[in-house]
């Protein structure tokens, strides 16, 4: 695969330390299930380094990986394992990438940087929105969507050639999260360029986009607050209006920054890798084809083949602690490697074969690829029916679709921890 440009300065600290793997070193991010897969058959806990050179300790099996991820010794803040001034890594990221002081807590009090208690009151205050039922109620209206998305898109053909990630697997999720949580349609194009801004990791970028999406949320907010309707953001706001203590300003802000960047980005990413992945398959495009009831089970195959999120954030220990015969130090930070676990040949049998009758239907789920314990993600739910039906919709109209370049021409965006296509070229017959 070829890989987009990139003007990050992460990748300073790459080959300092011979033998300890450096999250930006281009054999992880060209070929992580490669590079990855090595570390893992190294030992399921190795010595790496993180993009600014601070040491760190990869998990990359699928039990220990399951295991530090239930295991409540391990935290998201840096702050609840006593880490040392200067020592958090998140701090040290926004150094880099000259994130602007007064902003920085907008990252800092994510629920994705939270444990219990916090996370707890912040993810109950939103989960009414993303219980399986409610999911269930939307799933018309994501049909709906998606159906409109498809009858367009020979409008945006050029020389019989559609990008399908531009007008169909980013669109779509963009616009159920948005109208979930209660984003107006025109400001949706923006939020879609802000999120590129935010993950191109160049300072430029990072430091224009994040100011004036705080501003616009904020602003968004004032405006709702005069009538609220029945989103999400309006349930967020009474929240916040009726009790102080259960949501603060900052947290509003940061809990629709959010949803909306995480409930678009990583769904996008999910339907375009996996559509490349049928396309490249059609041993498997056929099976799906032939039974769509075939879709569910599907959906976690390609989650766990070609999944967009590549590896957890970082955990840090809150003290010693022995995996798998290795020592985690209190404060050592870890990562989890979700593609390396997904692909352990320990757990599965040919992992490397792309199986989309795999997963036995009705089964817990058998992958880590949207994490697992307190931290699982909130949305997968969510995210599994829209997959469901993009790539239900998609094969029913278009059955003749192609890939409208060899597979190995595809464009990647070399992100640490993320796997996603630049563009997605096609042919619809």
């Amino acid at each position: 695969m070829t890989e987009a440009p990139t003007a990050s300065p992460l990748a300073a600290h790459v080959g300092k330390h011979p033998g300890e793997p450096n999250v930006m070193d281009p054999a992880l991010l060209t070929d992580p299930f490669g590079g990855y897969g090595k570390l893992r058959e190294q030992g399921p806990v190795v010595r790496g380094r993180l993009f600014d050179d601070s040491p760190i300790w990869f998990v990359t099996r699928f039990e220990e990986v399951r295991e530090v991820l239930r295991d409540q010794r391990f935290v998201n803040n840096p702050a609840a394992a006593a880490a040392g001034p200067g020592e958090d890594p998140l701090s040290r990221m926004m150094d880099i990438l000259g994130f602007p002081e007064h902003l920085r807590v907008y990252l800092a009090g994510s629920i994705l940087n939270c444990d219990a208690p916090d996370h707890t009151r912040l993810r109950r205050l939103v989960s009414r929105a993303f219980t399986a039922r409610k999911i269930t109620d939307l799933r018309p209206r994501v049909e709906e969507i998606a159906e409109d998305l498809l009858a367009r898109l020979p409008e945006h053909a050029e020389d019989g050639v559609v990008d399908l990630i531009q007008h169909f697997a980013y669109p779509l999720p963009i616009t159920v999260i948005c109208e979930l949580v209660g984003i107006a349609e025109a400001d949706r194009p923006q939020w879609r360029e802000w999120g590129a801004d935010l993950i191109s990791l160049e300072p430029d970028r990072l430091s224009r986009a994040f100011p004036v999406m705080i501003d616009h949320i904020h602003e968004l907010i004032r405006e709702r607050r005069g009538s609220l309707t029945d989103d999400l953001l309006s349930e967020l706001i009474r929240a916040h209006d009726d009790d102080g203590s259960r949501l603060s300003d900052v947290e509003m802000v940061t809990m629709v920054l959010t949803l909306v960047l995480a409930g678009h980005e990583t769904t996008a990413h999910l339907i375009s890798n996996g559509t490349a992945a049928l396309l490249t398959h059609p041993d498997q495009l056929g099976l799906v084809q032939a039974d769509p009831g075939l879709l569910p089970r599907a959906v976690h195959e390609l989650m766990r083949w070609c999944g967009p999120v590549q590896a957890t954030q970082l955990r840090h220990a809150t003290e010693d602690v022995d995996v798998a015969g290795t020592r985690i130090n209190k404060g050592d930070s870890v990562q989890l490697i979700l593609v390396s676990a997904n692909y352990d040949p320990r757990h599965y049998t040919d992992p490397e074969r792309l199986d989309v009758t795999r997963h036995p239907a009705g089964h817990a789920e058998n992958h880590v690829g949207f994490g697992h314990g307190m931290h699982y993600c909130l949305g997968a739910t969510l995210a599994r029916q829209e997959a469901e039906v993009a790539f239900g919709r998609l094969l029913a109209r278009y059955p003749g679709i192609s890939l409208a370049v060899e597979p190995d021409a595809l464009e990647r965006v070399p992100l640490p921890g993320n796997w996603r296509l630049a563009r997605l070229p096609v042919r619809l017959s």
